[in-house]
């Protein structure tokens, strides 16, 4: 993976004091699509979490290591933050969607845990505005996100679609359904 850093200096990126209200604002619905994820999985066994259910076959579990690595890791540590020990090891994994036997289910789940413990660090000692640091030239040409901001939507509208994701899949597997609008 190929790809200039941007203009984003350590200085740019830190914001003086306590997140601002529009930082906390785009977090807390983060956090309620983390929360969804996490929550529509509470209760199905190993069995369930490493069963394809639709016809692409991706597994709930696998779509959990594909929000940690594909989406937190990459767009906060990778993009945001220019981390190049992130960077160097984006191709160290072929297709994050697929999980490995030998890898437990409590090591996905913390993995991506730990990923939005590192995000959420990163976004709040920054501004919304702050530029990227890093911008994958080779996967998405031209950049189309250009802060913070940017980013942060870009995720929250990521983890909602993959939790939407996860309803179906929990539906199909047990019947459950994670919030009924009657």
């Amino acid at each position: 993976m190929t790809a200039a850093p941007g203009p984003a200096t350590a200085a740019a990126t830190v914001a003086p004091g306590p997140p601002d209200a529009e930082i906390r604002a785009l977090l807390s619905s983060l956090d309620g699509q983390r929360r969804h994820v996490l929550g529509i999985l509470e209760g199905l066994d190993e069995e369930a979490l490493r069963l394809p259910v639709l016809p692409s076959g991706w597994t709930c579990l696998g779509l959990v290591q594909h929000l940690a690595l594909d989406v937190e890791r990459f767009w906060f540590r990778a993009v945001f933050t220019g981390d190049t020990t992130v960077i160097a090891a984006l191709d160290e994994i072929d297709d994050a969607w697929q999980v490995d036997p030998g890898v437990t289910v409590a090591e996905v789940l913390d993995r991506y845990r730990a990923e939005i413990a590192l995000a959420d660090a990163v976004v709040t000692a920054a501004a919304a505005g702050a530029p990227l640091a890093w911008w994958p030239h080779d996967q998405f040409g031209a950049p189309h996100l250009h802060t913070l901001r940017d980013v942060l939507l870009h995720v929250i509208t990521e983890t909602a679609c993959h939790a939407g994701h996860l309803d179906a899949a929990r539906e199909l597997l047990d019947g459950r359904r994670w919030l009924v609008l009657t």
